[in-house]
């Protein structure tokens, strides 16, 4: 069967389970884990129990003759114990009440019920490229704002058109892959990437997506992006949002991208500094549109602005290329017509 105390230290079953604080509180104090009534999950101690066991004196029976033999309870067999973990498990939306329940304790606010759980083997997996890019790149991130009014008046003209023509809707990611896309071709150390000692300039630009699911955040890669045209690129944005709630991206899709974006903007994220994605050089961050005061031809002026958030690997960008391929993007966004030109 599972040993339910193995999750929470080295206790036996001699000595009642207990956490760091109610651990510490017992030796200063001399006390005995046995007198001391613990309302935790399967008895365990908490620092409450103690701290009312001092100032209330003794509150629990002499320990029973099992316990005396150092006999351990029955454990529930391996399938119940990895039914009540599938019940247990906490979501990220639970209420404390929740938490408690799930627990199998009661909630008061005097009370801290938690729960530990194992990792996903997709949450492991990012955990493990964040403190990668942590601990292997020089990061820094640089900013700039965009006026999106260009954008947004180009949408509502022809959003109609497009999807009665593509079937598709007109969304704002393509306008920003299809503008990453013609700045990554002339900011090459951008689209770069370092394997050992060496510098890999790539001649395409396969640019990875940030989708959320209810797995967490997966990115998969739009192959040669710089080919593909808008309508192409909301279709394959659908796809992958489409195929990322229901668990069905292949590792495949997410492996080998040359730059990332991100947009943070759909959650409520005003400004924020992207984490690369290893072994690229760089990631875009888009934000939430907010209408802003800014100052036009000497008059304050209303304008939907987005903050952009570049962050990049100093080891393979210069500054100077990172806020110019920054301030591309802005420029191709804020006249869109400089995309069909190519200027």
């Amino acid at each position: 069967g599972s040993d339910e105390a193995g999750e929470h230290g080295d206790d036996s079953g001699e000595t009642p389970q207990m956490g760091p604080a109610a651990r510490k509180l017992v030796a200063e104090h001399g006390l005995d884990p046995h007198r001391i009534t613990g309302s935790g999950q399967q008895g365990r101690l908490t620092k409450q129990d103690v701290l009312a066991h001092i100032e209330g004196g003794d509150q629990r029976p002499e320990p029973s003759p099992a316990a005396d033999r150092g006999e351990q309870a029955p454990q529930a067999s391996q399938p119940q114990a990895k039914a009540d973990s599938a019940k247990a498990t906490p979501s990220a939306t639970d209420s404390a009440e929740q938490i408690a329940a799930k627990a199998g304790v009661s909630y008061t606010p005097s009370e801290r019920p938690e729960q530990r759980v194992p990792m996903t083997r997709l949450r492991a997996r990012i955990a493990e490229r964040m403190m990668q890019a942590k601990q292997e790149t020089a990061m820094l991130t640089t900013f700039n704002e965009i006026n999106m009014q260009p954008i947004m008046d180009l949408r509502a003209r022809y959003k109609e058109r497009f999807e009665k023509a593509h079937g598709i809707k007109l969304g704002l990611m393509g306008f920003f892959v299809t503008a990453a896309a013609e700045a990554l071709k002339r900011f090459p150390d951008i689209n770069a990437s370092i394997d050992g000692n060496e510098i890999v300039y790539h001649g395409y630009t396969d640019i990875g997506i940030a989708v959320a699911s209810d797995r967490g955040l997966v990115v998969p890669i739009l192959r040669n992006a710089e080919t593909l045209s808008l309508a192409e690129i909301e279709s394959n944005i659908r796809d992958f949002g489409e195929r990322a709630q229901q668990g069905r991206i292949g590792i495949e899709e997410m492996t080998g991208g040359t730059f990332t974006i991100t947009n943070g903007g759909v959650f409520g994220s005003l400004v924020s500094t992207p984490i690369l994605n290893p072994p690229q050089s760089a990631i875009l961050g888009m934000h939430k549109t907010q209408e802003r005061p800014v100052a036009e031809n000497g008059q304050v002026v209303i304008r939907p602005m987005m903050y952009l958030a570049l962050s990049y690997d100093h080891r393979i960008v210069d500054g100077k290329d990172a806020v110019q391929f920054l301030v591309t993007i802005k420029d191709l966004l804020e006249d869109p017509a400089r995309l069909l030109l190519d200027i």
